[in-house]
């Protein structure tokens, strides 16, 4: 699933540490010891950051999917907290 926005959302930026760019991927992902197995987290990365969160993620299990953030419902209204 993507999603597409006519402008980006200023609520839409890299949850890298410190970074305010625009969010390209979303990373999906949940911890199993503590999430059900449907349930997902919400990461936003943009172009470079996104091979570091994804292996933040990835080296603890954690990653489930990657996906373009450029489609037309909001992604805040998509993602599960």
């Amino acid at each position: 699933m993507a999603f597409e926005l006519h402008e980006p959302a200023p609520d839409l930026v890299c949850s890298a540490r410190g970074c305010r760019a625009g969010a390209a991927h979303a990373l999906l992902w949940n911890n199993p010891r503590l999430h059900t197995p449907e349930r997902r987290k919400t990461w936003l990365a943009c172009g470079e950051h996104l091979d570091h969160l994804s292996a933040h993620l990835q080296v603890r299990g954690f990653l489930r999917e990657v996906e373009a953030v450029s489609a037309t419902a909001p992604l805040a209204a998509q993602r599960t907290a």
